[in-house]
């Protein structure tokens, strides 16, 4: 009787797999033994060693420790004590009170009272007067006391001021101008006026129109008279 083989019990009909698998698990090995790292190992030297005790030990100093020195004996109490007597005689200082009796009159030296200086205030500038000198004929609130008085200045200044005075001179044709500066004193009077004119003629009769003003009602700071500094500048057109 022949036995006759599985096919598949045929190891034969594997071999070229087994081969395929023996050449991958090799070539993962060489794969894997590649790329694994590697470093070297390094041993420090740290030279020889020396043990020092004496170093490590702790220097301890002792200090001599001098003996006290011996007290001197107390000096021998006298066999007697004398009292002296103190010949000199303490004058006893009296400290008088400096209360006074309600009975005892005070004498009070003279009391002087000091007048105190009125304050003297200076000249203020029209712009920052409080109540500006007021122009005769002039009504109304302290705006309109402003306004009425630099209005009637000029009114009174082109009416009095000669401007055919100014083609006599011979003067280049064109706009001239005269810059006058005055001041209405305490008492409502025109003073220190002084002009600046192109020719001397024409600052002669702006200082003599500005004179003509009349007497006002003086300016008044806080409540009291004081001179108002005013500027006025003059424009005319010399043909």
């Amino acid at each position: 009787m022949q036995i006759k083989k599985n096919p598949k019990a045929n190891l034969e009909n594997y071999s070229k797999l087994f081969m395929q698998l023996g050449l991958v698990l090799a070539l993962l090995v060489v794969y894997l033994a590649i790329e694994k790292k590697t470093y070297d190992r390094i041993i420090g030297d740290l030279g020889p060693v020396v043990l020092n005790m004496d170093d490590e030990e702790q220097t301890i100093e002792i200090e001599q420790v001098k003996p006290p020195e011996p007290k001197t004996p107390p000096p021998p109490t006298p066999d007697k004590i004398e009292i002296v007597e103190d010949e000199e005689e303490i004058e006893e200082t009296v400290i008088e009170s400096t209360e006074t009796d309600e009975d005892e009159a005070v004498e009070v030296e003279e009391i002087i009272e000091v007048e105190e200086e009125e304050e003297v205030m200076e000249d203020v500038p029209f712009a920052i007067i409080e109540d500006v000198p007021i122009y005769p004929g002039c009504k109304g609130n302290k705006a309109e006391l402003r306004a009425c008085l630099q209005d009637k200045i000029t009114k009174h200044v082109n009416r009095k001021f000669n401007a055919d005075l100014a083609s006599d001179l011979g003067l280049a044709p064109g706009v001239k101008r005269i810059f006058v500066m005055f001041k209405i004193d305490k008492s409502g009077n025109i003073t220190d006026v002084m002009a600046r004119a192109p020719h001397k003629r024409l600052q002669e009769e702006a200082i003599r129109v500005v004179k003509s003003l009349p007497k006002m009602t003086p300016g008044k700071q806080r409540g009291r008279p004081v001179g108002v500094k005013y500027s006025l500048p003059i424009a005319f057109k010399v043909e």
